[in-house]
């Protein structure tokens, strides 16, 4: 893998390897980020499964889907 150094004294910059350190902490970087995206969208799918969930209790009690949207503020 390769980095490009932007210094003054190079203003067009400069291609370099990466160190095994660079290395290392870029893929745990990867790694990080992925798992907190998919924190997020689990997140996400468990906030609409349970509000799907909730609509249907309220209709299954009776309740009709315009007093449910009126509810829940859909």
């Amino acid at each position: 893998m390769k980095k490009l150094i932007i210094t003054p004294k190079n203003p067009n910059g400069k291609i370099v390897d990466l160190s095994a350190e660079e290395i290392t902490q870029r893929n745990n970087d990867i790694a990080k980020d992925t798992e907190i995206k998919n924190a997020e969208q689990t997140a996400k799918t468990n906030t609409e499964t349970r509000k799907a969930s909730g609509k249907q209790k309220l209709l299954d009690l009776g309740l009709t889907e315009e007093e449910v949207k009126a509810l829940i503020g859909v």
